[in-house]
């Protein structure tokens, strides 16, 4: 008797295990009392799944896990990925540690709650816009054993922030200088990372943080995608990562957005739309 009623129990159980599941503000971590919060989503079926934690730009001081990175949420699902988009702390009460922090946070917290989301731990990828660009391009490159992920998927995220800052200041006239003002005067961009003025030591900040000066051999493999008329992070921050990449022997792709400005949900032209299916091949192709 027991036994006929133990296996339709086993069934129930197994087919809720393998449900998709959808969360919102998930708590991660809580850094000096104040809670860190996340959205996911896991697929229909029993996994283990690819993973890609998202990190949304926003100069620093705006954006929000559900919002400036939302074009990523189906193409993602449709190709089979759990997701974990994160909040972190930005300006102006914190600045660029406690974020960088804070993605290292998410990273080990996905590490360790693969078994509860059906998350493959040698498949996580880390994907960032703009500032969260930058983000994932500084842990990509300063990766640890805990924090390490498999994969680097950057959209227009700084990889030298000083030279992106002076090439502001000689030719105001290529960039959103409305835009950049509004989150320097909130703390964001430049300021975020310390750097109150261009002047040396400010400078000096910048290039000690900058990704591209932390290239190595053994990196995870990037992917950066970029427009090519971008006016808030200029294009050639992108390919002049993936050649100091390619000079020590890792791998870094670029696709390019042909006349595609700063932002992914700006690009609604249907020849700008081929970034999606390109990234999916290459997580497809790196993860395996």
């Amino acid at each position: 008797m027991w036994k006929s009623a133990l296996i339709p129990a086993i069934a129930c159980a197994a087919a809720l295990t393998a449900a998709p599941l959808d969360k919102k503000d998930v708590e991660y971590a809580r850094p000096g009392g104040k809670p860190v919060l996340l959205d996911l989503h896991v697929p229909d079926g029993p996994g283990p799944f690819p993973a890609a934690i998202l990190v949304h730009g926003g100069g620093f001081d705006e954006g929000s896990k559900s919002t400036n990175v939302r074009p990523l949420f189906d193409p993602l699902a449709d190709a089979g990925f759990a997701w974990f988009s994160i909040d972190y702390r930005m300006a102006p009460e914190f600045r660029f540690p406690q974020a960088n922090d804070d993605l290292n946070s998410a990273i080990r917290w996905v590490k360790a709650n693969a078994a509860a989301y059906r998350v493959d731990v040698s498949k996580i990828a880390i994907v960032g816009e703009s500032a969260g660009g930058f983000l994932v391009n500084y842990a990509g490159t300063h990766e640890t054993p805990e924090t390490r992920v498999a994969a680097v998927v950057d959209f227009y995220g700084p990889v030298d922030y000083g030279k992106l800052a002076q090439q502001r200041r000689d030719h105001p006239e290529l960039f959103n200088m409305a835009s950049i003002g509004k989150h320097m005067a909130n703390g964001g961009s430049v300021r975020f990372l310390g750097a109150e003025q261009l002047d040396a030591a400010g400078l000096a900040k910048l290039r000690a943080l900058a990704p591209i000066y932390a290239v190595h051999k053994g990196m995870a493999p990037f992917l950066c995608i970029h427009g090519t008329k971008d006016d808030q992070v200029s294009y050639d921050q992108s390919p002049a990562m993936c050649d100091a990449m390619h000079k020590v022997g890792a791998v870094c792709d670029l696709i390019s957005i042909e006349g595609g400005g700063h932002g992914m949900s700006g690009w609604r032209a249907p020849q700008m739309q081929h970034w999606k299916p390109e990234m999916i091949a290459w997580l497809a192709k790196t993860l395996r």
